[in-house]
């Protein structure tokens, strides 16, 4: 397992960031904290739920889908 350093001053989603993930816990200066976390957590691709308990994966935000207007009629 490792730890993850949470940062409640920067909101995600329904979460926090996660500012670092790291083998061992060091001292931090409130109000970030530590919470334990799977190994393949990584500080890019994940961030922290407090209503869950857990670390979480983004849902992606897709683009909306382009509109070329109508297809062009045959024979013009």
């Amino acid at each position: 397992m490792k730890q993850a350093l949470i940062s409640p001053l920067e909101p995600i989603e329904d979460g926090f960031r996660i500012a670092e993930v790291t083998d061992v816990a060091f001292p931090v200066a409130q109000p970030l904290y530590w919470v334990e976390v799977a190994d393949e957590v990584n500080a890019n691709d994940f961030y922290y739920s407090p209503t869950a308990g857990a670390v979480v994966i983004p849902k992606p935000v897709l683009p909306p889908p382009l509109d070329f207007g109508p297809a062009p009629s045959e024979g013009t």
